[in-house]
């Protein structure tokens, strides 16, 4: 089996925000374990900021965009350090992959990295995979590595993904205010209810929080991977997972029908920046027909978005079914919405949004 394995800082820094040594040994040796059961695990951590920022004389985690980035650059070798040298006591090599949204989205990039994950296991390389932080800004403002890991289990066809966290997984409550909080220890199904419970961001040296693991389970679960959300801090934590042991955490069951790496970044990964509301005629054309967004449909907008940017595609009614990759900017689609494509100025796209990037929303 392959196994996609995330920990996030807040389960590799102790309460001072640094590095905990002990902490990335444990979870090294629980790799291990799983290994010599015969099983190929890729690991994606987070924690190269919070390698960084001491490093650097910071006595807090730095606020502004460059100077994270700066301490990511820094952070980054001497985490790997601390990977290799844990990994070492086992006799296992370590690679190290940096990826970007970019990786994901240009099919070039896409199939380069599938290559090279593939391979590394191939030669029973322990690849540790991590947001390239020092230049993908929205990653370390939204916590991406989480989607991250997602669209990594998809891109090496893995048949699990472990997210560890310093909760026992998703709870009906959140423990510091309620001492009846409980461990939810399935999930099937997505509803607003449930993911109010994930909150936000649960420490101040992590960027994720359960929202994010909740994401990121959403696009393992429409690519037919299995997730288990559970605490890093659990004895034998990925064997259980693995196994399946009652109570090792949040299980995310995988969906019978599946997106493809593109449509699932468009989907769950790319931010809105607008969104586009269209007649009914529209909407049936595009969730019965599977068709284009032509102008001819389009009644309204909202937002400031740009040629290539992401946006929500609305019925009339106001409901979200919807989102693709627009081929017009607002200024052009205000000019064009509602004309037949004959009647469209000359030069100007036939198309909003393309039917290969467009997705109907998962509910």
């Amino acid at each position: 089996m392959i196994v996609v394995a995330k920990i996030g800082t807040s389960s590799l820094t102790d309460d001072a925000g640094q590095i905990d040594d002990g902490a990335i040994g444990r979870f090294c040796d629980e790799v291990a374990q799983v290994r010599a059961a015969g099983h190929q695990v890729v690991v994606v951590t987070s924690g190269a900021i919070a390698a960084g920022v001491p490093a650097l004389g910071f006595s807090d985690r730095p606020r502004d965009m460059v100077t994270l980035q700066a301490a990511s650059a820094v952070g980054q070798g001497q985490l790997m350090r601390v990977y290799e040298q844990h990994f070492a006591r086992h006799g296992h090599l370590t690679g190290q992959v940096l990826l970007a949204p970019f990786d994901f989205f240009e099919r070039a990039q896409y199939l380069h990295a599938r290559r090279t994950l593939m391979r590394l296991l191939e030669l029973e390389v322990v690849p540790v995979v991590n947001e390239n932080d020092a230049i993908a800004d929205d990653a370390i403002r939204f916590g991406d590595n989480d989607r991250i890991a997602a669209l990594v289990a998809q891109l090496v066809g893995a048949e699990l993904l472990i997210l560890l966290t310093d909760t026992p997984g998703l709870l009906t409550a959140d423990p510091r205010f309620d001492d009846n909080a409980s461990l939810i220890e399935e999930i099937v199904e997505f509803d607003q209810a449930l993911e109010a419970l994930a909150g936000g961001a649960g420490t101040d040296r992590g960027s994720g929080g359960m929202t994010s693991k909740l994401a990121a389970a959403k696009i393992a679960a429409w690519s037919g991977v299995r997730t288990v959300i559970a605490g890093a801090a659990r004895r034998s934590v990925l064997a259980d997972a693995i196994a399946g042991a009652a109570g090792v955490g949040t299980v995310i069951r995988p969906r019978s029908s599946r997106l493809g790496a593109r449509k699932l970044w468009i989907a769950f990964a790319v931010p809105s920046r607008g969104t586009i509301v269209v007649d009914d005629g529209a909407r049936r054309a595009l969730t019965e027909r599977n068709t284009s967004l032509l102008p001819v449909g389009v009644i309204g907008m909202d937002g400031s978005f740009d040629v290539g940017d992401a946006v929500e595609i609305v019925s009339a009614g106001g409901e979200v079914f919807a989102k693709g990759l627009t081929r017009m900017a607002r200024t052009s689609l205000r000019s064009a919405a509602g004309k037949r494509t004959v009647d469209l100025a000359l030069g100007q796209p036939d198309e909003v949004v393309h039917r290969d990037e467009l997705v109907l929303v998962p509910s």
